[in-house]
């Protein structure tokens, strides 16, 4: 085997251009993103400089091709930038997230070619993208909305309001789920483009939260929409297919975050415990704490391999079918390890922990929303129960 070439097999191994990405991404996230990881959690945003600076070094279009001056990745690759970034802050991975995972996986797949024109060089540079699916009386029964594209002339007018959009605030370009036909229920969600900016758009406060709190979580509110029938993303009536498939990265994607979450959470635990000094020793010595750093270092390693074999299998064109379980188990386990290290973290601390000014604190609140958004814990055990039931592998 040549120099610096790895074996496809071993799945923590990078190739050479995906290891100079990832400490690319570390660098950027210690540098630009540290600094200002305590400021964003008390005043609940991101600045826009912050955001800027992730279009600027690439982020925000990891997939996009470089003909819509997007970096021309693979999705592997975005999986890496959202777990570097979570090492460092869980609400800025997000934001990465949902514009890699869910808007421009959808826009890559779906969007005519007059579609991708319009809209992939400013998602690539300028443009923050969100996923408007959820609503505040469909949530884990996402398909049963209440929102509606009626059809009018040779277009639609869309009427609804959708809860908890990630990225709502920076957003300027939605990706709006409505039903056009509710008489075959989840057969006619049909996906809109919607800008920022058209008349009847409305975008509702930051929701205040637990966790991920620079992260912005707002309503969006469509009141007589209008759309023309050349927005519609993929067909009518294809909404649930897009969303099936897009959740599957997205879910993906919310492992690599829990993943450099838990990861972030060890790293600063082990410098602690290694500096801490008691009974004339560092901490780190004893049993009681370098045992259960050890045992957390092994669930992260299990829940990025997870992470990292269903990235690879997405981007050699494994089928939405194909990814339901890979998706739902990476998704699930490291949604849990996460919690558990976050909490195991904060109690190396001791005392200290327990106060704002700790780091632990604050993957400890931001844990949790791993086991919530895009799926619950029990979601995806119920969509891997079926997988097994069904006898797929």
């Amino acid at each position: 085997m040549a120099h610096g070439q790895t074996s496809a097999a071993a799945l923590t191994r990078l190739r050479d251009d995906e290891a100079l990405f990832r400490e690319t991404m570390r660098r950027f996230a210690e540098t630009e993103v540290r600094p200002l990881v305590a400021a964003m959690d008390r005043q609940g945003e991101i600045p826009r400089a912050l955001v800027d600076a992730l279009f600027a070094l690439g982020v925000m279009g990891i997939e996009i091709p470089t003909a819509h001056g997007g970096g021309g990745g693979s999705f592997f690759m975005a999986v890496l930038a959202i777990e570097e970034l979570a090492r460092v802050d869980p609400a800025v991975a997000v934001c990465a997230d949902v514009q890699n995972a869910l808007v421009n996986k959808a826009m890559l797949r779906w969007a005519t070619p007059a579609q991708q024109a319009a809209h992939l060089r400013a998602l690539a540079t300028e443009t923050v993208g969100a996923y408007a699916l959820s609503e505040a009386d469909s949530g884990s029964d996402a398909f049963a909305m209440a929102t509606r594209a009626r059809r009018d002339g040779d277009g639609y007018v869309l009427n609804g309001c959708k809860a908890w959009t990630t990225n709502g605030a920076e957003a300027g370009l939605y990706v709006v789920f409505a039903n056009a036909d509710p008489e075959r229920r989840q057969r006619g969600i049909t996906a809109f483009l919607v800008e920022r900016g058209r008349a009847g758009v409305g975008v509702g406060p930051r929701t205040e939260k637990l966790g991920i709190r620079a992260s912005s979580t707002c309503e969006l509110v469509l009141d007589d929409v209008r759309m023309r029938r050349d927005e519609v993303l993929g067909r009518e009536g294809a909404g649930y297919e897009i969303a099936i498939e897009t959740l599957n990265t997205g879910r993906i994607g919310i492992g690599a975050q829990m993943v450099g979450l838990a990861q972030g959470a060890l790293d600063a635990a082990v410098a602690y415990a290694q500096g801490r000094r008691q009974f004339g020793q560092p901490i780190v010595q004893f049993q009681g704490v370098h045992f259960p750093l050890a045992a957390m270092a092994t669930e992260i390693e299990a829940a990025r391999l997870l992470v990292y074999n269903a990235a690879r299998l997405a981007d050699a064109g494994a089928s939405a079918i194909e990814l339901l379980r890979p998706s739902a188990m990476a998704k699930y386990f490291a949604s849990q390890v996460a919690e558990r290290t976050a909490s195991h973290a904060l109690e190396v601390f001791g005392g200290s922990g327990f106060t704002t000014a700790c780091l632990a604190e604050k993957f400890y609140r931001d844990a949790k929303i791993g086991s919530i958004y895009e799926g619950t814990s029990n979601m995806q055990l119920r969509t891997i129960a079926s997988t097994l039931m069904k006898g797929l592998r």
